[in-house]
């Protein structure tokens, strides 16, 4: 069970097959377990390191604040530990935010970017968005996180077949440390590096859900201001596509990498 430290910060992460590197970012509140549907598929062709970012699964949880540059350095520090760049990253959610970060701070470590189910912004821009995320950030103190769960797994996975996926949520959203997570979600609200996408020149895959928290909108309007960006949307998705659709994410994944390396060579 490999760890390393990064500013005296054990983290921890997972590795597997051989291969061009390809890291995996997960999201808020959430761990390496998460790509279970992926990991074994992908490491049939790429070495897969798969990262627990502080505050999260079995990673440390300082007790101070953290910001999205905070996981970005982690991230890069784990890429400088392995020796593995440039890398493929796949970042879901918040972790297509640390993916972001670290694309505007340190493009040179970058293959490809794959972003799911996220954007390069958490900025309030009308009345309805403060609503939201004040709800949010409240509720997320005044719930425990059994109640989160129960009502993310619904949210999540609304489906009477989908029972097993709204199980896992269940089991493992309250294995959280409360502080760390409220501590996630704040450095997600407020941040942004929408100005800086320019910096992020190496080929890009957003995906998102058709039924995604933010429209698929969104995301065609942050695409087209990144130079060597394009959009696919998976149908019949929530915000977890990579546990909902596994197989079609995993095949368009494995497509665009595919195609990468083609152009490379």
């Amino acid at each position: 069970m490999p760890y390393f430290d990064n500013d005296g910060c054990q983290l921890h992460y997972e590795d597997y097959g051989h291969g061009a590197p390809l890291l995996l970012v997960h999201g808020l509140g959430s761990s390496t377990r998460d790509w279970e549907y992926q990991i074994p598929v992908l490491a049939q062709h790429y070495r897969v390191i798969a990262l627990d970012v502080r505050g999260h699964g079995r990673s440390d949880k300082p007790r101070e604040a953290y910001r999205i540059a905070d996981f970005a350095e982690d991230v890069a520090a784990l890429i400088e530990h392995l020796q593995l760049a440039p890398v493929h990253l796949v970042g879901i959610s918040m972790g297509g935010m640390i993916g972001f970060q670290l694309g505007v701070d340190h493009p040179e470590l970058l293959r490809s970017l794959t972003i799911v189910n996220s954007g390069p912004e958490v900025k309030a821009k009308s009345a309805r968005d403060w609503l939201e995320i004040g709800k949010r950030w409240t509720l997320s103190r005044l719930l425990s996180l059994e109640t989160i769960a129960k009502a993310l797994a619904k949210l999540l996975f609304p489906k009477p077949e989908q029972a097993e996926l709204r199980h896992k949520v269940e089991e493992r959203w309250p294995q959280n440390d409360k502080r760390a997570y409220l501590a996630s979600l704040d450095a997600i609200i407020g941040w942004g590096v929408r100005e800086r996408l320019k910096r992020i020149t190496c080929p890009t895959l957003v995906i998102t859900a058709d039924r995604d928290y933010t429209p698929v909108e969104r995301k065609r309007e942050y695409v087209a201001e990144m130079p060597n960006a394009r959009l696919l949307i998976i149908e019949n998705s929530r915000h977890a596509t990579p546990l909902d659709q596994p197989e079609r994410f995993n095949n368009a994944l494995l497509a665009f990498l595919g195609e990468t390396a083609n152009k490379e060579n």
